[in-house]
Formats: C-alpha cells, sequence, structure tokens
C-alpha cells in the first residue's frame, strides 16, 4: 500500500467520507464539463464552417474565370476583384507552387500549408479542405481551401491552383475560453458544496456512532454496564442493529457480572460453615496437642471423622465450582458423539455402589446425543445420587432410557410444590435436605449440562410419592466409529 493510501486510512471517517464523495463529485462534474466543452466547440466550428461554405461558393463560370485571372496576374500586390465575398474574410487564391495571391478586400495573407499544396496537387478530385491555421500575423484563422482548375488559353494546357477562403477564430477561441472558465468556476463551487455537504451528512449519519463510542469509552473507564443507547423502534438500519447489539452485549455482560457476583457470594456462604467447622475441629485437636491433655479416644476418632467429612464436603464444592466455571466454548471444544447408554450405565454402577441397600431396575435402549462424556456422566451421576439420597432404606429407583428420553424416579418423600421451581438454582437446597451432605449445585450442573447438548431437563413429584426426574435429549445424526 503505498504512503498516500496508509495515510488516507488514518484520517478520520467523517474526513474519508467527505473526500470520497468530493473525489465522485469532481469527477463527475468533470466528466460533463469536458463533454459540454467539446460539444459547444464542435457546434462553434460547425457554424464557421457552414459561413465559410456560404462565403467561398462562386456562382457560375463568372467568377471562376475572375479567380482564374487574379491567379494568373498575381503580383505581390493584393489583387483588385469584383468577386463579392463577405466583408472581415481572408480571401486569396494560391498558384500550384503554394505561392498565395491575396485579394484586395482581404483581412490578411493566409499561411500555405502542406495540406493546401496536397489540394492542388489532387485537383481533379474536386475536394478541399477545412482546417484551423494562423494568418502572416500568427493569429488563428479558420481555413477552407478549394482547388480551382486553370487554362492556359495560349497553349490550351490544364492546370490546378487553389481559393482559400479563412475567417477569424478569435470570437470562438474567446467564447470556447470563456466558457472553460465558467466551467471550471462551477466544477470548483460544486466540488466545494459536495465536500461540505459529505461532512455535514457523515456527521449526521455518524452521529450514533458517536454515542456509541462515547458508550464503549464511559464503560471502558467506569465499568459501568447498565449504560443504554437509545434506538427507535421501527429503525432497522445498520447503525440501530449496532446499538442494539450493544445493548444486548451490555446486558448480557451485566447479567454475567450479576450471576458472578451471586456465585462468589453464595459459595462464600456455603464454604463458610465447612471451613469453620474444620477450623473448630482443628483447634480443639491441637489445643489438646499443646496443653498435653488427650482428648478421649472416641471423641478423637469422632473430630477425625467430622474433619474428614467437612474435607470431602469442601473438596465436592470446589470441584462444582470448577465445573460451574467452565465457560460454553470451553466446553464445546470437547463435544462428540457419545453413546448415551454407555453413559448410563456407568453411572448406574456408581450408584449401585453408595447405596447396595437400594434396589435399582433399568432398561436401557441405545441412544446417541452430541455432548462433552465426562459433564454428561457427572450430570446422569448428579441425578441418581439425587434419587439415592432421598430413597429409603430398602427403596427401589426405577431408571429408563428410550428415544432419548431418561427417566429416573425414586420413592421418596419428594419434593413440595413450592419447592419445584427452585430445584435447579444454584446453592438452593430444601429445608428437609439441609442436614444432608451436599453442595447445592449438582442440579444445576445437570440443567447446564442438559441445556448445552441441546435438550432439557424437568423434576416432578411421582404419583404414588416419590420424585421423577426427566431428562429430554436429541439424537446425533450419526453414530461414532466402532473401536476395533
Amino acid at each position: 500500500m503505498s504512503k498516500v493510501g496508509r495515510r488516507f486510512r488514518t484520517l478520520p471517517i467523517r474526513a474519508r467520507l467527505s473526500m470520497l464523495v468530493a473525489a465522485a463529485v469532481a469527477f463527475a462534474v468533470a466528466a460533463v464539463s469536458v463533454t459540454c466543452w467539446f460539444i459547444v466547440q464542435g457546434k462553434l466550428y460547425e457554424q464557421v464552417n457552414d459561413d465559410l461554405q456560404k462565403s467561398s461558393r462562386m456562382k457560375g463560370g463568372g467568377q471562376i474565370v475572375q479567380m482564374q485571372d487574379a491567379l494568373t496576374n498575381c503580383t505581390q500586390t493584393p489583387q483588385t476583384s469584383d468577386i463579392p465575398f463577405r466583408p472581415n474574410l481572408y480571401t486569396q487564391v494560391v498558384q500550384a507552387n503554394g505561392t498565395p495571391c491575396v485579394l484586395e478586400d482581404s483581412l490578411g495573407m493566409i499561411k500555405v500549408t502542406q495540406a493546401d499544396k496536397d489540394v492542388i496537387k489532387n485537383g481533379d478530385s474536386g475536394k478541399g479542405i477545412i482546417r484551423n491555421g494562423t494568418d502572416a500575423d500568427g493569429a488563428s484563422v479558420r481555413v477552407m481551401t478549394t482547388p480551382l482548375p486553370l487554362e492556359n488559353r495560349a497553349t490550351g494546357a490544364h492546370s490546378y491552383g487553389a481559393v482559400m477562403v479563412a475567417v477569424s477564430l478569435k470570437g470562438t477561441e474567446s467564447t470556447l475560453n470563456d466558457l472553460a472558465l465558467i466551467l471550471l468556476l462551477v466544477s470548483g463551487i460544486g466540488v466545494i458544496g459536495a465536500g461540505a455537504a459529505g461532512l455535514a451528512v457523515a456527521r449526521t449519519g455518524l452521529r450514533p456512532v458517536d454515542k456509541l463510542t462515547e458508550a464503549v469509552e464511559h464503560v471502558a473507564r467506569t465499568e459501568d454496564l447498565g449504560i443504554r443507547i437509545p434506538v427507535e423502534e421501527d429503525s432497522d438500519d445498520e447503525i440501530a442493529r449496532l446499538s442494539r447489539s450493544f445493548n444486548s452485549m451490555t446486558a448480557s455482560l451485566a447479567n454475567s457480572r450479576e450471576l458472578q457476583q451471586q456465585l462468589i457470594a453464595d459459595a462464600g456462604h456455603e464454604l463458610r460453615t465447612p471451613l469453620t467447622s474444620l477450623r473448630t475441629n482443628i483447634e480443639l485437636l491441637t489445643r489438646s496437642e499443646e496443653t498435653g491433655r488427650p482428648i478421649p479416644e472416641a471423641d478423637r476418632k469422632a473430630l477425625l471423622a467430622s474433619v474428614k467429612a467437612q474435607m470431602t464436603e469442601l473438596a465436592s464444592l470446589i470441584g462444582d465450582l470448577q465445573e460451574l466455571s467452565r465457560s460454553e466454548g470451553q466446553q464445546g471444544e470437547r463435544v462428540q458423539v457419545v453413546a448415551l447408554e454407555e453413559t448410563v450405565e456407568a453411572a448406574l454402577h456408581r450408584a449401585r455402589l453408595r447405596g447396595p441397600e437400594l434396589t435399582i431396575k433399568s432398561v436401557i435402549d441405545p441412544w446417541f446425543v452430541r455432548a462433552e462424556p465426562a459433564a454428561l456422566e457427572r450430570a446422569v451421576v448428579n441425578i441418581l445420587d439425587n434419587a439415592v439420597k432421598f430413597s429409603p432404606d430398602g427403596g427401589t429407583i426405577e431408571v429408563q432410557l428410550s428415544g432419548g428420553v431418561l427417566t429416573v424416579r425414586d420413592h421418596g418423600p419428594g419434593i413440595p410444590v413450592d419447592e419445584l421451581p427452585h430445584v435447579f438454582d444454584r446453592f438452593w437446597r430444601s429445608p428437609s435436605a439441609r442436614a444432608l451432605p451436599g453442595s447445592g449445585l449438582g442440579l444445576s450442573i445437570v440443567a447446564r449440562t442438559v441445556q448445552q447438548a441441546g435438550g432439557e431437563v424437568t423434576l416432578a413429584r411421582a404419583e404414588g410419592g416419590g420424585t421423577v426426574a426427566t431428562v429430554r435429549l436429541p439424537g446425533a445424526p450419526t453414530a461414532p466409529p466402532e473401536t476395533p
């Protein structure tokens, strides 16, 4: 890219638009002006040519004889002629060798060129020429040269000369110069006006962009995501779409920040309880060592068991927080076709280990989905863990996968109707379940994983008691390749 091009690209958009508009108008005006000038020039010359032809037209043989006599008697002084040429003309006859003979009423002598001599040389064709030329003083003239047949009366030999008639181009050139000056002035005014109009249009058209720029700078300076750009409802141009996109982006960012702050606040609240319990137990153990007063063995075992349970709860909570903190883009990189029946079988195996006293019945049909394998298995495990957690001793859990619909039904106490809308909220736990282990993030992870896979999950009270969890996942277009 040239230095001029790089410098042009560094100019503000307003300046570039103004320059482009001015350049476009300048090109159009220049084209029209040049075309107009050439058309007027052609018309003026056409009129001059008509005047020359009318003025030099010789009627009858008498005029031809007079011109022949003038050519025969040619001397250095202007020749007297009775031929009625129009006044203010240059009139002369030219001998075969190119010597001019100026007539008495001529304005002056016309310079003879090779083109005029060619007319004499080709005189038998009877054609003349019209050209631009100069007189003896160098003034511009329009010249018409016509061949003139000559006859030697003594010998009867035939030869040719020429009649040259010219008119001054001073008035024509003055008219063309005035026209060029007028066109130049009008073009200049038009270009300047176009540049000013382009600048005004650019300012008006880019005013929404200025507002958008100010809003972006305000957000970058203050981190205030509550700012919005006003947009007309019926407007659908590029600026309006950009403004709506900006408003949507800031709204999404504000919502994301609010969720992040809520997550941090909830996580801090949930972490406080196990950390406080851990600190209390560890302080008791440390004080026992420092004071030399041993804790009874049974109490010591209970304290260590409590520390281990709290550490397990903390590890589970941290793992759930890490899972929720992963962005959708990071998960999308690991999405692949997954055999859902294999994922459910693996989750069932873990559920049977956690609830050996329960009866888990399953009917599993093949089904393939597009999802992240680890996240999908964790979601299914969380659903089964809830069923194991709330099932009574010796209870039954029914699992079925058919046509992309996974249902897990337990026979526990069930979820109260007023609590159903909150089951997928982060850190929400039913009052009856707060004494049980868990972080309150399990079902939130389930909901997000299923939504990212394009499905939906619901929890409802089952007929006859208990809870039924239903997961619907769309099938993958192709099955995964078989492993050899």
